[in-house]
């Protein structure tokens, strides 16, 4: 309600070094996706009606677990035991241009996606699906919505993985490394999609407190003033190139894909039982969709700790051949 001087250099950090014009400040990445939902919603009801509400999200997506989020997330497991789902959303698989084509029809106010899912299994959005998506948004005036809760803040070597992508989103929604484990979320947006969130229309009580902002100011200034963006980008190239050794050596491992530092090995196996093992060698990752272990390290992993982790990874792996 108040005006504070963290808030206001921090909307204007995120503004100067992003395609938005206006900044919505929350608490966590389910609350920012809450406002991107509510902010396609007002956009397309101020512009054409009540009957332009539905959003496009894809299979194994995943947006949060608050009941609008949730009901976005395109997997059965995150929404069961909480139906009824909310109404408006449709699923399109991940990739898949003419199945958003299809599913696009009067009522579509929006589509949201990952740049890169990361609970979907870690699969990077193709330029020629994204440039598409940006083209049919934009011949019917839908919002492209891009949820950079996981991929923002430096973990794909950029800033922002659109950035990389070729595509810029009206709406942009972030979380988890902005804070640098203080809580806040955000949503990004351009001045013509902002500007239907009026006054009282959304609000956060605790949303850019000066605590949270001050914490993410300096968290940006460390990824934009110092080497750590560089760094993302190297260790991931090497990271990379490590696991696609092993890859090389070992037949239970199909693919490694991935951006920067978040990056995904999927077996041929279940994965659960070696993220225990890997774990009681001191190493932590997860496992998603059953069979693809996820590696999210700090942006700040060096060299000698990569090759730890691969040592380590090899070991439980060869075990399984």
């Amino acid at each position: 309600l108040y005006y504070t001087e963290p808030q206001v250099r921090l909307a204007q950090a995120l503004v100067d070094h992003s395609f938005a014009k206006k900044v919505f400040f929350c608490n966590s990445g389910a609350e920012a996706n809450e406002a991107a939902i509510k902010l396609a919603r007002r956009y397309a009801h101020e512009k054409y009606g009540p009957d332009r509400y539905e959003i496009i999200t894809m299979l194994q997506s995943f947006h949060g677990r608050t009941m609008a989020t949730l009901t976005a997330t395109g997997q059965e497991k995150v929404q069961k035991g909480f139906e009824p789902l909310l109404a408006g959303f449709t699923y399109v698989p991940f990739n898949d241009l003419p199945a958003v084509e299809k599913a696009l029809t009067s009522h579509t106010a929006a589509v949201m996606l990952e740049p890169v899912q990361g609970e979907g299994g870690v699969h990077v959005a193709d330029r020629a699906y994204l440039k598409g998506l940006r083209e049919l948004c934009q011949a019917r005036d839908v919002l492209l919505m891009f949820d950079e809760i996981q991929t923002g803040m430096g973990r794909t070597g950029t800033l922002f993985a659109y950035e990389q992508l070729g595509v810029q989103p009206d709406v942009m929604t972030l979380a988890k490394g902005l804070g640098g484990g203080v809580p806040i979320g955000a949503c990004l947006a351009t001045d013509e999609a902002a500007a239907v969130f009026t006054p009282s229309t959304h609000a956060s009580t605790f949303g850019g407190n000066p605590l949270a902002c001050a914490a993410a100011l300096a968290v940006l200034r460390v990824l934009l003033e110092g080497r750590i963006l560089e760094q993302s980008r190297r260790m991931g190239d090497y990271l990379v190139k490590g696991l696609l050794d092993c890859k090389d050596r070992l037949p239970i491992i199909k693919d490694v894909r991935g951006l920067g530092l978040l990056l995904g090995m999927e077996l041929a196996i279940d994965g659960r039982p070696v993220v225990t093992d890997c774990l009681a060698r001191g190493l932590l990752i997860n496992c998603t969709m059953e069979r693809v272990l996820r590696f999210v390290p700090p942006l700040i992993i060096t060299q000698r700790e990569i090759d730890r982790l691969l040592d380590t990874l090899s070991q439980v792996l060869s075990k399984r051949v």
